[in-house]
């Protein structure tokens, strides 16, 4: 059970770029943080709650290794200290699956850190930012991580829905080409219903 759940924590994490690392050792260079927006006046309560995750884009995420990529959910609970509770929440293996983290704010409102970082074997640096949100329909999130001394980083577009606008998904796709990604590395998801409307 534990190794299940570690498991599934890596997969959530990126196990899957690290995975496409062996087909792709040169990975497209992690930008740096200044080079990655930051949504000004970042309204904390007004991001909580669910978010669909409508797109993901990678340097380690190929389009043809993927497959098709299945819907899940994540839902955001504001802490009293200003970190959030991180429910992702998918369908795997014919089961509804929880995964549970905790996102510690750092000194710039709306970038955060992974907490309890020790508890990801490998793991040395994840650093979580929220580039642009309207709050109620859309945001564009940033995570980048070091795994084993590598450089990682996603985008993940989420959606209040299960379905955002053609604009929305462009610019999404715009935004990863501008930190280096190519249309290989972006991913669109496929709606579901099983768990994630819970």
């Amino acid at each position: 059970m534990a190794l299940g759940l570690l498991w599934l924590g890596l997969t959530l994490l990126g196990v899957l770029e690290i995975q496409a690392q062996d087909s792709t050792p040169d990975l497209i260079a992690a930008p740096h943080l200044r080079k990655v927006p930051l949504q000004p006046n970042f309204q904390e309560d007004q991001f909580q709650g669910k978010w669909y995750v409508v797109g993901l884009a990678g340097n380690a995420i190929r389009k043809e290794d993927q497959g098709q990529l299945t819907m899940y959910a994540t839902t955001y609970e504001l802490k009293e200290d200003h970190s959030y509770n991180v429910t992702s929440t998918l369908l795997r293996n014919g089961s509804c699956t929880h995964w549970i983290r905790t996102f510690v704010r750092s000194t710039r409102p709306g970038q955060f850190e992974l907490g309890s970082i020790k508890r990801y074997p490998g793991v040395q640096n994840y650093r979580v930012r929220v580039m642009a949100t309207d709050y109620n329909q859309y945001a564009m999130v940033f995570f980048k991580k070091t795994f084993k001394k590598k450089n990682y980083f996603k985008i993940t577009l989420y959606g209040r829905t299960k379905e955002l606008s053609l604009e929305l998904k462009e610019n999404f796709t715009r935004l990863a080409k501008s930190l280096g990604l190519s249309d290989d590395h972006i991913v669109f998801s496929v709606p579901i219903d099983q768990c994630i409307d819970n």
